[in-house]
């Protein structure tokens, strides 16, 4: 198991924790809270990678919470006032143009690391959001309305650069 799924569930826990040392202990931390755990995982939920990524989820935002406060940044009011259908956000944010792109991937590090993995476990990997609800411990509604909160954020950023 550990061979198999190791080098994913790594890879998801250093997308949030930018410490590679930090990230290997987390990740030695969910094989053990698996092993630990074995008798609870329900193939019917879900794939064991994804129950894997959902301890390490879990493991890395309660190491998020130890070691460093949460910073909420505040949105300026303006960005919120302004509706923007998914239509136009879809268009704006998936044009494919390299700069574009780079400018993309450049706001997506200032993120707050829950935000920046559910647009990488959604876009970059293209799990469903079922998959993504089952991850982050949250409905499959609710994230598309937090995916469509940062789209709106990422395209506001967009608009002022």
């Amino acid at each position: 198991m550990v061979g198999r799924y190791a080098q994913e569930v790594f890879a998801m826990i250093a997308r949030m924790v930018p410490d590679t040392m930090d990230a290997e202990e987390l990740t030695q931390d969910t094989f053990l809270r698996a092993f630990n755990y074995m008798g609870s995982y329900d193939p019917q939920r879900a794939s064991l990678a994804t129950w894997l990524c959902r301890i390490a989820y879990r493991l890395t935002l309660d190491f998020l919470k130890r070691h460093r406060p949460l910073i909420v940044p505040l949105e300026s009011s303006e960005v919120w006032q302004t509706d923007i259908s998914d239509e136009e956000l879809e268009a704006e944010l998936s044009t494919g143009r390299e700069e574009r792109i780079q400018k993309l991937e450049l706001l997506m590090d200032d993120l707050p690391p829950d935000e920046s993995l559910l647009l990488t476990l959604h876009y970059f990997e293209n799990r469903p959001l079922d998959e993504c609800a089952f991850i982050m411990d949250a409905t499959p509604h609710a994230l598309a309305n937090r995916l469509y909160r940062i789209r709106k954020k990422l395209y506001h950023q967009l608009q002022k650069q």
